[in-house]
């Protein structure tokens, strides 16, 4: 492995474009056109039941900002961040094969299954594929993943914006440029590209003039919001983000947030591009068999669950069958918006991974291992002293030491790469903070959609109770349920009791990626499409195999060796939960395999067996 250690950044950076390029050309269209037979003829639910609140004909561009947002929270980020613990290799390995084989598959699969199923949640889709039983089983597992994942992805973007006056400026300031772009876009004709500029000046604007605002006492003390301040703001901006019309807030500002995304990672490329850093970090270090100071477990199978979204998230299925499905005006865009946004996580995340991987490992590791720990983790590891962290941390201005979950060490290596670039020494506080903003944008961005997408599959489940409920212009019903999924996310992230089990994402995410194509394949199957089904089938089972793996060493090796009793039942029963699921589903791929494909549906497909839309 030593001819694979110092390994030029910019070769990373190459390679994948070239890899996700090839992808995108013949496997994402491939998958487009054999496997899913997509048509452009059949009507959209966002055309058939157009409503002006959520099912909103979107431009395809428009839509894929929405999408990329709303997909790309803290997952991308983070975890590839800390799966640096293993060294670049395993994380670069998963993120190019992941991502193009099970990311990308789970999220065109799962969006074309909603839109034929009028936009749906993954749940009712279950019910209606498999069985109301299973369906309601799935309810209940989604509602709790999609609880803890909001709940987390808050925290994280509490602890970005805490006392980072600069970026909570910014962030507010998205929110009435989206309002601005959004009635742009809604009453004046295509005025996509008017709206898309305009919002591209005032978001400049915004951070230029921000940053000059924030070097005023007087001003900069009114954005240093204590905690329980910002854990308020951020449930009040989700509740106002599910209620108001899609139109308005939600899609324009994640729109709008694209462009600081997309923006800051072309901006990092080219800062390896002009730098030529090199990978300090080796291919494999010495905790790829367990015992780090970040990830107690080994390689296998963690670095599946560490990294997350940046190769395939269940998160993704939640927008897939939430806003997405509700917006798309044409079939053949699931490519576009489906595929092609996870391609560009994708890339977002292995970015993400060569920022911590330029660091020196002293300073890596002297970031992100707890400070109790680090005198004990010195002792046993003494190569692995830090190196330039008191530099960086005046530089800053800013304790660098012991700053745990990733989102620290990542903005300290955008820094550091930037740093590099002439001239841009003195200037290196600038780009820290700059790398917190455009992490804080970055999950708030999906806390918005996964909120709105919540309330859609509260509404659901309510509905089966309450008829009423499932009038989705019904209001007293659209208020209860978001209030009631608004609280239920929000209540954790104020008492701060959810940081103690945000290891537990990890497993639900994946558990929830492999119960989207385990669900979907089932679809294929009915639709006459078995051999083909497989390209779904394969990455499924494959991620539920390892997810129960990994579930099951983190409660035996780390839950119930620490008392983490009440922590291992939740794992537990996520992981029941799903088996359940799981079973039912191979049940009916065995039922549908035995049937004939005799008649035709909806659609006009041949099919073997009828399902309400």
């Amino acid at each position: 492995m030593e001819f694979l250690n110092g390994v030029n950044a910019l070769t990373l950076v190459f390679v994948s474009l070239l890899i996700f390029a090839i992808a995108y050309r013949f496997y994402g269209i491939f998958i487009a056109n054999k496997v899913l037979r997509l048509n452009a003829g059949n009507v959209t639910p966002a055309l058939e039941f157009a409503d002006g609140k959520d099912y909103v004909a979107t431009n395809k561009n428009v839509l894929f900002g929405h999408h990329f947002a709303a997909i790309a929270a803290a997952g991308p980020l983070v975890g590839p961040v800390l799966a640096a613990q293993f060294g670049y290799l395993p994380g670069t390995l998963w993120i190019l094969i992941g991502c193009v084989l099970a990311g990308g598959v789970h999220d065109m699969v799962v969006l074309f299954a909603s839109v034929r199923h009028k936009g749906e949640s993954l749940a009712t889709i279950a019910g209606k594929e498999i069985g109301k039983g299973t369906g309601l089983i799935a309810g209940f597992a989604i509602l709790f993943i999609l609880i803890l994942t909001l709940a987390g992805l808050s925290l994280a973007c509490i602890s970005a914006m805490h006392e980072a006056s600069w970026s909570l400026f910014t962030v507010i300031a998205t929110m009435p440029i989206a309002i601005i772009m959004g009635l742009i876009m809604r009453y004046r004709k295509d005025s996509v590209t008017l709206a898309s500029i305009l919002g591209g000046i005032l978001l400049i604007a915004a951070i230029i003039g921000g940053h000059e605002l924030m070097q005023l006492k007087e001003i900069s003390s009114l954005f240093h919001w204590r905690i329980e301040t910002i854990s308020i703001a951020i449930t009040v901006y989700g509740f106002l983000a599910s209620v108001l019309p899609v139109w308005f807030l939600l899609v324009p500002r994640d729109y709008l947030s694209t462009y600081l995304k997309i923006g800051t990672i072309l901006m990092l490329a080219i800062g390896v591009v002009f730098v030529h850093p090199t990978l300090q970090m080796p291919a494999i270090t010495q905790f790829v068999s367990g015992g780090g100071p970040i990830i107690g477990g080994p390689v296998m199978p963690f670095i599946f669950i560490v990294i997350a979204c940046g190769a395939i998230s269940g998160f993704h299925a939640v927008i897939a069958t939430g806003t997405t499905p509700k917006m798309l005006t044409n079939e053949k865009e699931i490519l576009f918006v489906g595929y092609g946004a996870m391609l560009v996580e994708g890339f977002v995340a292995l970015m993400a991974l060569i920022a911590a991987c330029t660091l020196v490992p002293g300073d890596y590791f002297a970031i992100n291992t707890p400070k109790e720990l680090y005198e004990t983790f010195i002792a046993q590891n003494p190569d692995l002293q830090a190196v330039e962290l008191a530099h960086f941390s005046e530089k800053i201005g800013v304790d660098l030491q012991g700053r745990t979950g990733g989102a620290v060490s990542l903005a300290v290596g955008m820094a550091h790469i930037f740093n590099k670039i002439p001239f841009m020494d003195e200037v290196m506080a600038y780009w820290y903070n700059f790398a917190i903003m455009f992490e804080a944008v970055f999950i708030l961005t999906a806390i918005d959609a996964g909120t709105r997408v919540g309330r859609f599959f509260l509404q659901e489940m309510l509905g089966s109770v309450v008829p009423k409920f499932n009038d989705k212009n019904w209001m007293p019903g659209i208020i209860i349920s978001s209030l009631l999924f608004t609280f239920s996310w929000g209540y954790l992230v104020y008492t701060g009791n959810v940081s103690s089990i945000w290891p537990l994402f990890g497993i639900s995410n994946q558990l929830l990626a492999a119960c989207g194509l385990i669900v979907c394949t089932t679809m294929l199957i009915r639709m006459n499409r078995k051999k083909y089904a497989l390209c779904a089938a394969i990455p499924g089972v494959f991620m539920a195999l390892i997810t129960f793996w990994a579930g099951y060493e983190q409660v035996v090796n780390v839950y119930f060796p620490k008392a983490q009793y009440l922590l291992a039942s939740l794992a537990i029963l996520a992981m029941i939960l799903m088996l359940v699921v799981f079973v039912n589903t191979f049940k009916k791929w065995y039922q549908l395999l035995n049937l004939k494909a005799d008649k035709v549906d909806y659609y006009g497909d041949t099919v073997k067996e009828l399902v309400e839309r």
